[in-house]
This record gives structure tokens, C-alpha cells and sequence, in this order.
């Protein structure tokens, strides 16, 4: 009996995908970064949430204590940072699936996210077809001096309603 509870407990533990939590940065196909999101756990769910965006000048600028942008794709117009735009993220097993949303647009699709070669790799599909992305992880020099780094287990979801 104490042989199997102790393979059950390891089993659950060789099915459970790694932890997709923290800070990710996405990047624009040449290369300069775009985007810092936060991904956190809250009530067994998983929620990714827009930090801060950098502007031409590879600043970032537009960020969840000072936001400028507004998501014109959701209902209310509200600011692009602070947005939750991934959001009812479940553990699969080998990956964690749920949705996200284009915040510009307000088209919602499924995805998956996994992590590869410790990056973020951010799958958005629509039936069988779908586009990879990846967000890697974030350092110190991509915050700027005296930036607040936020506490992701504080953080609240707030799904936003596509227009």
C-alpha cells in the first residue's frame, strides 16, 4: 500500500507541465522588444497579463503604473497594460491550454503555452491552425531604473469582453 501512494504521488508529479509563471518578454520579428507580460496562478487558473509595452526608442514606456494605450478590441476601451489577455489557463499535463485575446482587435482564440529551452513558447490556434510565439524570460536591464517589479501572487484577474 505505502509502494503505491508513493508511485501515485510520483506519477502526479511526472504529469504536471513546468511552471509557466513570471515575467516574459515577447519581441518583434527584428529582433527589439515589445511587450512584458506577467504570467501568475490564481484559484487553480492561469492568467497572463500585459505589464508594460516598449516604444520605438525600445523604452518602456506604456507600463501598468503609467498606462497610455487603450485596447480598442475590448469592450470599455480600458488600457492595454493591466489587461489580462491570457486568461483560464489549465494544466494539461505537458502543456497549459486556455485563451487569449488580441486586445487590439478583441478576437479571442485558444492556445497552449509551454516552456522549451527555458522560453515561453505561446501557441494561438484557430481549429487546427496556429502561430508560435516566443516570450522569453525577462532581466533586470529590461525594466528601467527605479521600475516596481510587480508581485505576480497579488495579482487579480480581470478578463476583458471582446467588442
Amino acid at each position: 500500500m505505502k509502494k503505491m501512494f508513493i508511485f501515485l504521488c510520483c506519477s502526479a508529479l511526472l504529469t504536471a507541465a513546468e511552471d509557466i509563471t513570471g515575467l516574459w518578454k515577447s519581441l518583434k520579428d527584428n529582433g527589439e522588444p515589445q511587450c512584458i507580460f506577467g504570467v501568475y496562478e490564481h484559484a487553480g487558473s492561469y492568467y497572463g497579463k500585459i505589464i508594460g509595452t516598449y516604444d520605438d526608442a525600445g523604452i518602456l514606456a506604456d507600463t501598468i503604473y503609467k498606462p497610455i494605450g487603450r485596447a480598442d478590441g475590448v469592450v470599455g476601451n480600458p488600457h492595454t497594460c493591466g489587461l489580462d489577455i491570457l486568461y483560464d489557463l489549465q494544466d494539461s499535463g505537458i502543456s497549459f491550454k486556455g485563451k487569449i485575446m488580441d486586445p487590439l482587435k478583441g478576437n479571442v482564440y485558444n492556445c497552449e503555452l509551454w516552456l522549451q529551452n527555458g522560453n515561453l513558447i505561446v501557441r494561438g490556434k484557430v481549429l487546427m491552425f496556429g502561430k508560435n510565439i516566443t516570450w522569453h524570460p525577462t532581466h533586470a536591464k529590461d525594466f528601467p531604473k527605479g521600475f516596481k517589479i510587480p508581485n505576480l501572487k497579488t495579482l487579480t484577474p480581470q478578463i476583458p469582453q471582446p467588442k
